[in-house]
């Protein structure tokens, strides 16, 4: 089973070239991607996850609110009953905030410059894991 991807662009940031390539690059790797466009809602972007039964949330975050923004998601997946949704998030993230946001609990951090190849395979890991009973 292809494992689905919803990568989100939350908050009033209006960029979105690196979240459409980040969405085709795992698409091409294999994955079933939602991209929802940018300025979405917290609410909605869970609404979509859980309507679209993913594996995964790609948070995708230039505006510098990437802390506040990923733990509301995380916080409104969880009130959701799908805090098994793994939330990744990626963008202008400085290398202090990475372990905020995985103490926050994202599941990986991705700042400006990873590699798309490590983004792919960390992605793999963990749809894998979370595809094993």
């Amino acid at each position: 089973m292809t494992a689905r991807i919803l990568v989100a662009k939350p908050g009033l940031d209006g960029h979105d070239r690196g979240a459409k390539i980040v969405a085709r690059t795992l698409r091409d790797a294999g994955f079933e991607v939602i991209y929802t466009g940018i300025r979405q809602r917290i609410e909605d972007i869970v609404s979509i996850a859980l309507h679209e039964d993913v594996a995964v949330v790609g948070l995708s975050i230039l505006s510098g609110a990437h802390v506040a923004l990923t733990t509301r998601t995380i916080d409104a997946l969880r009130a959701a009953d799908a805090g098994d949704i793994a939330v990744v998030v990626g963008g202008t993230i400085p290398q202090g905030d990475v372990k905020k946001l995985l103490d926050a609990g994202a599941a990986a951090v991705f700042p400006t410059g990873t590699p798309l190849e490590t983004l792919v395979t960390e992605v793999r890991a963990l749809t894998e894991e979370t595809a094993t009973p």
